[in-house]
């Protein structure tokens, strides 16, 4: 059981979510959220914390950063989009069950004020920016991490913004690339 409500786009979401875990969950109703969506996001942040897993396309993203400009505090949940396509449809609820319990399980609260560990040479070093096979890098890495799949910019955020450690970045580098030459700080 998730004792965090899990907010999603759509009832087919809830469906495939339902078959994964058990737990409660809120409809967005896709991206025209209303203040009603909203008000009972915000209560179910108060009362049991809120776990956010929209689809991984541009338009969830775009749910996922208004509901955090609403509410703060709410944990991320991410798929990559290759674990939720299904005859060239993204969506959570295309995504086995196995997969959604491990991306619920890594969800994290994303904070700001953390100190930053991490900068855009460590990327280069890492290969996770600068180099034709990035994108691919990051989406790995993203996944291993629980972050999901962001370009480098926001990616090295999320880095520093969930807490990711270097010893972390550097295991998941090794594991998904089969090893890290350069290391980082």
């Amino acid at each position: 059981m998730i004792k965090e409500v899990i907010v999603v786009e759509g009832r087919d979401d809830v469906d495939a979510v339902k078959k994964a875990v058990d737990a409660e969950l809120i409809i967005t109703g896709g991206f025209s959220l209303g203040e009603e969506v909203l008000d009972r996001i915000r209560l179910a942040q108060e009362r049991k914390g809120v776990i956010i897993f929209t689809d991984p396309d541009h338009a969830g993203e775009l749910i996922r950063k208004r509901i955090k400009q609403e509410v703060s505090g709410c944990k991320d949940a991410y798929l990559s989009q290759a674990e939720a396509i299904e005859a060239g449809d993204i969506g959570i609820e295309n995504a086995p069950p196995q997969v959604i319990r491990e991306a619920l399980n890594k969800a994290q609260v994303e904070d700001e004020t953390r100190q930053k560990q991490f900068d855009k040479q460590d990327l280069v070093q890492l290969g996770l920016l600068g180099n034709k096979n990035a994108k691919n890098r990051r989406e790995l890495v993203g996944k291993r991490l629980g972050i999901g799949y962001a370009n480098g910019k926001q990616f090295l955020s999320r880095l520093n913004n969930y807490g990711i450690s270097p010893q972390e970045l550097v295991e998941a580098v090794e594991r998904e690339m089969g090893g890290n030459k350069n290391g980082v700080r």
